[in-house]
């Protein structure tokens, strides 16, 4: 069993993905992301800094996802990824255009084609207010400078992408706006059994 969980950032993917660990007896995957070294550069000036810093991303989930995913499953081993390959391709939506975006293109069909697809698809929806207040009270340095409207931006491009085009693997929409699933049992378990009745 493979479950992905995705979301805009803030939303609460890694930490699902520890909840879940236990509960499945899965192992983890997750995405790294502070060994970018563009990211911080990126978030102070993303026009200057967007392609180098989408590459990198691209090239590191690519291995995780080619090297790291295969070896579990063909384990017989669970496991849970706090991103998917696909998602790369609605950052460079964004930040990308013209010849560089049609460049990304190309690379990003060409290594995901060797990219194994998940069993199930959590998708964690939250209001970019909402999405703002989570991001402020984990204070990553490189966070601070991110501006509301690009927040906004990305939400809306995740909503259409996996709500419309994402359509290969069966999904799971969970609004988070109400839950605090990180601190509250309650609506941890209310997720866990929503993942359930699904795979069932």
């Amino acid at each position: 069993m493979y479950i992905a969980i995705e979301g805009v950032i803030g939303v609460g993917k890694t930490t699902l993905a520890r909840q879940l660990q236990n509960t499945f007896k899965a192992e983890v995957l997750l995405e790294i992301f502070e060994e970018n070294p563009f990211l911080s550069d990126f978030y102070n000036d993303r026009e200057r800094y967007a392609f180098q810093t989408q590459i990198f991303f691209l090239l590191s989930r690519y291995r995780q996802q080619n090297n790291i995913a295969p070896s579990i499953l063909n384990a017989g081993k669970n496991l849970i990824a706090d991103y998917t390959f696909a998602k790369d391709a609605v950052f460079a939506r964004i930040n990308l255009m013209g010849d560089e975006l049609d460049m990304y293109y190309k690379v990003h069909e060409a290594l995901g084609e060797k990219i194994p697809k998940p069993d199930l698809l959590v998708y964690l929806q939250a209001d970019t207010d909402i999405l703002m207040q989570r991001i402020a009270l984990r204070d990553r340095p490189y966070e601070r400078q991110m501006e509301r409207d690009y927040i906004d931006k990305l939400n809306h491009a995740y909503n259409d992408f996996f709500s419309k085009e994402y359509s290969h693997t069966p999904s799971l929409t969970i609004d988070t706006n109400p839950l605090n699933f990180a601190q509250d049992t309650n609506h941890f378990k209310l997720i866990e059994n929503r993942i359930r009745s699904v795979l069932i």
